[in-house]
């Protein structure tokens, strides 16, 4: 008797056991993915690319660009032009990024800018703001980001 306890004790651990480990992992929220320090790898102004990290012939240079979103809430944005600003950030959405009380305030941008979260993966980070950059002529930007 007491060895068939002991057979159905060891059956139902490792049933339990079993069941657990089949448990999908819940995924990591796009707020704690993206709280990282971004650089420009490309920058596409409208539908040209105007900067590819390591190429020669850029029309912009992007390589002082960075999104510093390492230290949640708390964002710095620093332009193409060296230009840094600091703010707070929110992803109210999985396909928005917004940055809030900019200090100074961007050009044209009263204190906020809102990007569209294109993809996201561990090293790599494409955004579009959704305003123009009257630093950039107007235009519409599209940054592919990585973190090194």
């Amino acid at each position: 008797m007491r060895k068939t306890h002991y057979i159905a004790f060891l059956s139902i651990t490792t049933f339990l056991a079993v069941l657990s480990g089949c448990s999908k992992p819940k995924p990591v929220p796009i707020s704690e993915r993206i709280a990282k320090v971004w650089t420009a790898r490309t920058v596409d102004e409208n539908t040209a690319t105007v900067y590819t990290r390591g190429a020669t012939a850029n029309v912009r240079n992007y390589s002082s660009f960075k999104l510093d979103l390492s230290a949640p809430p708390t964002v710095k944005y620093t332009e193409f032009d060296g230009n840094t600003f600091v703010g707070q950030y929110s992803v109210p959405s999985d396909t928005r990024l917004v940055l809030t009380n900019l200090n100074p305030s961007p050009t044209g941008a009263n204190g906020s800018i809102e990007f569209t979260i294109n993809s996201i993966s561990d090293n790599e980070l494409v955004l579009t703001r959704t305003s123009q950059s009257q630093k950039t002529g107007n235009s519409t930007n599209k940054y592919t980001l990585s973190n090194p």
